[in-house]
C-alpha cells in the first residue's frame, strides 16, 4: 500500500468560551463551507466522510447524526464516525483513501464543552470499577501528573508557568486566548488556571487527497508520511504518569524519529503534559512547539487534536515548514495517543 496521501485544506472556527446562539449544526456549517471553498471541491466530489464528537458532551445519544446536516442531505453520501477526537476520524479516512476506495475525504469534529460540567463529565472516561466511584476530575488527574514530575524533578512550577506564557503569546486569530494572560491562583496544586486548558466550543474541518489529486486541489500538499496510534494501560496505577510510552510507540511507527521535524503542534492540554510529550517525542529547543498556541490557548474537546494536525499541514502549506509532527490524545493523563507526520515537497 504505497499510495500517497496529503492533507489539501484545513479550517476551523474562532474558539469561544460559549456558542449558547447557535446549535453543533450552525457552528459547523461556515467551517464546512471554507474548508471545501479552498479546494473548490463540492459536497458531491467527496468520496468519503468521517466525523469524530461525543454523546456525552452533546448530551444525547447519536448527536452526530445532527451535525450530518450541515453536509448536507443530498446527494447520498459514504459516511462514519468515532466517538473520538476528530484526529482518530483522520485516521480512518487515510485508511480509506489508501485502500483506493475513495480519493478524496473530508473529515470533520465539534465540541461544545459550555452546557455541562466539563470536570465531571471527563470522568465517564476513567475505570468504572476502580477509579470512577472516587470521582477524580480531569484537572486533579493533571495535577497529580504534574506532581509526580515535579518529584522526579524534571519540571517545576517557574518552568510551567513558561510554557503557558509562551502558549498564549500566539498571535493565531482564531485561539480562545491570547496575548498576556496571568498565571491565576491554584486550581489543584500544583497547577495553577495558567496551567490548565480554556473550557470553550468549537470546531475544524480537513480534507484529505490522494496521489496526483492533491497536487490538483493544493499548491503545496501536506503528504502524511506516517500516522499511528497507541494506549495505555487503563488503570492510572501501573503507569508511570512521568513518562508517554504510547506516545514514542506511535511516534516511531509513523516514522518520526527518522529525521528531525521543524514543527511540532502537541495536544498537550495541560502545562505538565507537553514537558511528558517533548521527551516522549525527542524534541530539543531546535523544533518550533506549538506556534498555534495549542490546547491551552483554544480547547475545543473533541476537535483540539484534529486541529494539531490541521495546524501542522496549515503551516506545510504557507511554506512555513517541510517536516511537521501533529500529536493527539484523548483521555486522561495522555492514555491515548496519536502521532502523524506530514511533509511537504521539496521546494
Amino acid at each position: 500500500m504505497t499510495r500517497e496521501i496529503a492533507v489539501v485544506a484545513f479550517a476551523q472556527t474562532d474558539h469561544r468560551r460559549t456558542s449558547d446562539d447557535l446549535s453543533e449544526v450552525e457552528m459547523l456549517m461556515p467551517v464546512l463551507h471554507r474548508v471545501l471553498d479552498r479546494t473548490g471541491l463540492k459536497t458531491a466530489d467527496i468520496g468519503f466522510t468521517c466525523s469524530g464528537s461525543s454523546d456525552y458532551l452533546a448530551g444525547r445519544a447519536f448527536s452526530f447524526t445532527l451535525a450530518l446536516d450541515g453536509v448536507g442531505a443530498w446527494p447520498p453520501i459514504s459516511e462514519s464516525h468515532v466517538e473520538m477526537d476528530g484526529a482518530w476520524a483522520l485516521y480512518e479516512a487515510w485508511i480509506k483513501l489508501r485502500t483506493g476506495d475513495a480519493d478524496t475525504a473530508l473529515v470533520y469534529s465539534y465540541g461544545k464543552s459550555s452546557p455541562g460540567p466539563l470536570r465531571d463529565v471527563l470522568t465517564r472516561q476513567l475505570d468504572p470499577y476502580y477509579v470512577a466511584p472516587l470521582w477524580p476530575d480531569s484537572v486533579a488527574l493533571a495535577a497529580l501528573q504534574a506532581q509526580a514530575l515535579i518529584d522526579a524533578g524534571e519540571t517545576d512550577e517557574p518552568r510551567l508557568a513558561t510554557i503557558a506564557a509562551r502558549s498564549r503569546a500566539t498571535g493565531n486569530p482564531h485561539a480562545q486566548l491570547r496575548g498576556p494572560v496571568p498565571h491565576g491562583d491554584y486550581l489543584v496544586r500544583p497547577l495553577r488556571t495558567g496551567d490548565c486548558p480554556p473550557i470553550g466550543d468549537g470546531a475544524a474541518a480537513v480534507i484529505l487527497a490522494a496521489g496526483d489529486r492533491a497536487r490538483d486541489l493544493c499548491a503545496r500538499p501536506a503528504w502524511i508520511r506516517g500516522i499511528d496510534h497507541r494506549i495505555e494501560a487503563h488503570s492510572l496505577g501501573v503507569r508511570d504518569l512521568t513518562d508517554s510510552p504510547s506516545t514514542r510507540l506511535a511516534a516511531e511507527r509513523a516514522g518520526a524519529f527518522a529525521r528531525p521535524v521543524d514543527t511540532a503542534e502537541l495536544h498537550a492540554p495541560f502545562t505538565a503534559q507537553e514537558v511528558v510529550l517533548r521527551k516522549a517525542l525527542r524534541l530539543d529547543d531546535s523544533v518550533r512547539v506549538n506556534p498555534s498556541g495549542g490546547a491551552l490557548a483554544a480547547n475545543p474537546v473533541m476537535a483540539a487534536g484534529l486541529i494539531r494536525i490541521g495546524e501542522a499541514a496549515a503551516g506545510i502549506h504557507r511554506g512555513e515548514s517541510d517536516r511537521a509532527l501533529g500529536h493527539a490524545t484523548s483521555g486522561p493523563c495522555l492514555q491515548q495517543n496519536l502521532v502523524a507526520v506530514l511533509e511537504g515537497d521539496p521546494r
